[in-house]
């Protein structure tokens, strides 16, 4: 037998074993960062010359929304951003008026949840709402990949209507958003459970 043939069949051999014995590896599953959730704490949000009072958690801040200016009700407006989540909730106001109908309030309040996403949520669910002071409301909670998860409405019919949206500066993901949803759905919560009107109802 030839030199050449056996080095060659000896290398072969060599590969073989050495590849019978090597680690392998399976492909890494899809996961996504950890995520650090600061404490629950909330503060006040009561300025001067605003309609209405809550409590907001101490990692966000409130900025006066300056997107639109037709009338004096944008002046009302504000964002709760979230700057550790990329997060903001959009929080609009609306005095109930003769121009400003309540019906006209709670249609664009459905429309806004259900005519904006219906092409893109794999489920919308609505809840009646009571708060511990007596404001009631409508929450919509929307299921798949959305720009927002989770909105809202609360309105004492004669004088109120304020609207909320959660919203992420972050390609909707609702697998990847899920974990924060929650964890923000609970400041939500305490948004509406803590909101008063200034006129004291």
């Amino acid at each position: 037998m030839p030199l050449r043939f056996c080095l060659v069949f000896f290398c072969l051999l060599l590969t073989v074993l050495w590849a019978c014995n090597s680690d392998y590896t399976v492909g890494k599953k899809k996961g996504y960062f950890k995520i650090d959730f600061p404490e629950k704490k909330y503060v006040l949000f009561d300025k001067p010359g605003y309609p209405y009072t809550f409590e907001y958690p101490v990692y966000a801040q409130v900025v006066k929304d300056s997107t639109f200016f037709d009338d004096k009700a944008e002046d009302w407006w504000i964002n709760i951003d979230i700057p550790h989540f990329n997060g903001r909730i959009h929080v609009s106001y609306k005095p109930v008026n003769p121009k400003n109908h309540i019906d006209s309030l709670i249609r664009d309040g459905f429309k806004m949840a259900y005519k904006q996403h219906v092409n893109i949520a794999t489920g919308i669910k609505d809840s009646l709402m009571i708060t511990p002071n007596g404001i009631s409301g409508i929450y919509f909670r929307l299921s798949g990949n959305t720009a927002t998860a989770n909105q809202f409405f609360l309105t004492d019919s004669t004088r109120h209507f304020l609207r909320g949206a959660l919203y992420f500066d972050a390609t909707p993901n609702e697998d990847s958003l899920g974990i924060v949803n929650d964890f923000l759905k609970q400041d939500l919560y305490h948004l509406i459970n803590t909101l008063r009107w200034k006129n004291g109802k």
